[in-house]
């Protein structure tokens, strides 16, 4: 039995549990994945200042804990943490906004992400140049008002998505587009086939690029 680490960075256990249901709908049999919450935080990481707290949460988290699964996903889409953390544990570490983007940009594929979160866009578009796909990248679009707000109104959020889904299309030119947010997990599987091209919903993303990583360090 194998045990995956869904580490959520924002102190929301409704986000976590809602993330490690979907995690563990992408988990073959013999994985279970684990939920845990950071301690001290916001419900919902919205600013570069969260976002860097909440780096600091994931590696406090880790520091602490004791039990050793077989591979950590870092449960935010700005990834807080995940460096630090691939640079302590000996295990594949995997995050919600790296993943997203390598499975969006396969095969040379422009992609661009739908996001609610106007004060990320800056630390969002840093992860695609650390990956070096920049090239590939074809920039965010944005959902109108205050993103905690709007998360909690699931039908408004699918459909305000799907808007910034669809400029993103025609405007950008994306090939495929990422749901940027762990809390935007649902939305991300509701508007999945709504589309001509690919929707990428970043937990089972994650999960993919986890379970790929774990297979390679088992053989």
């Amino acid at each position: 039995m194998s045990h995956v680490l869904l580490l959520n960075p924002n102190v929301s256990v409704t986000t976590t549990t809602m993330m490690v249901e979907i995690a563990q709908m992408c988990a073959p049999p013999g994985v279970v994945v684990m939920g845990a919450t950071i301690e001290s935080g916001v419900s919902m990481i919205t600013t570069a200042a969260e976002l860097s707290a909440a780096a600091h949460e994931v590696i406090a988290y880790w520091r602490r804990q004791s039990a050793k699964p077989s591979g950590v996903i870092v449960g935010a889409f700005g990834d807080p943490g995940l460096e630090q953390l691939r640079a302590m544990a000996a295990i594949p570490c995997v995050g919600l906004c790296e993943a997203s983007m390598l499975e969006a940009s396969t095969g040379g594929r422009r992609f661009g992400i739908a996001t609610v979160t106007h004060d990320l866009v800056v630390s969002i578009n840093q992860r695609a140049v650390a990956l070096n796909i920049n090239e590939l990248y074809a920039g965010i679009r944005l959902t109108h008002g205050d993103p905690v707000q709007l998360a909690s109104r699931p039908e408004e959020l699918i459909e305000s998505l799907a808007t910034a889904v669809e400029q993103s299309i025609t405007l950008d030119g994306a090939e495929a587009v990422i749901i940027g947010g762990g809390p935007l997990g649902q939305a991300a599987l509701a508007l999945a086939g709504r589309f001509s091209v690919p929707i990428i919903a970043p937990v089972p993303a994650a999960m993919r690029q986890l379970l790929r990583l774990i297979q390679e360090q088992n053989q």
